[in-house]
């Protein structure tokens, strides 16, 4: 393996660490990682929309945006007592998750072979083996699904946890009339959410807690199909 030298992300690094430093710029100095959660919010969904609608300059600028985000954090944590880690630290993590995530690529040969991973799915389903042995602690595929993500993203992901405890798709109850809407393509999803929301809004209704209300109930579901499974064992 290959290390490259990164002057411009050490160059990055050493701004950050100026405008932190005595004599340096007091709002940056003033920050805590609770303050500065807002920002990668707001970061990270200008990322998206720069994925989504943007040009390459627009994608380098929010990928920046959001590495200063990474690094501003670690240099609060490098000066924060109890915490004291650095970016190095964050990188060396990452660095052997991905590696052990992956024993595929980076097993030995009898290790790759016996593994005989072929498609993206089976990579997701050793990603998810290895991920139970990494945190024992989780008991409830619901462990680790950030519950303030959007509505409809954590719709998305309890849909999922759910699928693995065999809740599918058919056996969530659908609303009043969306199984009988053709949706075939995104752009058919993207008006059927869209007027649904709208009517929702005529009524008076709040599409986001709404859908937070639901999720509860499902999650429900989903940790009593979970405690079944355990007092059958």
């Amino acid at each position: 393996m290959v290390v490259q030298a990164h002057p411009k992300l050490e160059e990055l690094i050493a701004v950050l660490h100026r405008l932190r430093a005595p004599g340096g710029c007091a709002w940056d100095q003033e920050q805590t990682h609770a303050s500065l959660v807002q920002y990668l919010v707001e970061e990270t969904y200008e990322l998206v929309d720069a994925i989504e609608t943007g040009s390459r300059d627009d994608l380098i600028e929010e990928l920046g945006d959001v590495l200063y985000q990474v690094v501003f954090h670690s240099d609060i944590a490098a000066h924060t007592p109890g915490e004291e880690f650095t970016l190095e630290d964050v990188a060396e993590r990452m660095t052997a998750k991905m590696v052990s995530r992956h024993p595929h690529v980076f097993g030995d040969a009898a290790a790759q072979a016996a593994l005989n991973i072929r498609t993206g799915d089976d990579v997701v389903a050793v990603w998810d083996e290895l991920k139970k042995a990494d945190k024992p602690d989780r008991t409830s595929v619901l462990d680790g699904v950030p519950n303030a993500m959007p509505a409809l993203a954590l719709a998305d992901k309890v849909l999922g946890r759910a699928q693995r405890v065999g809740l599918t798709a058919k056996k969530v109850r659908p609303g009043r009339g969306t199984d009988t809407v053709a949706v075939e393509t995104e752009a058919d999803l993207g008006a059927l959410l869209l007027a649904i929301v709208s009517s929702a809004k005529a009524r008076g209704l709040d599409s986001e807690r709404a859908l937070r209300s639901a999720l509860r109930g499902l999650q429900d579901e989903i940790r009593e199909v979970e405690a079944d499974v355990s007092r059958q064992r």
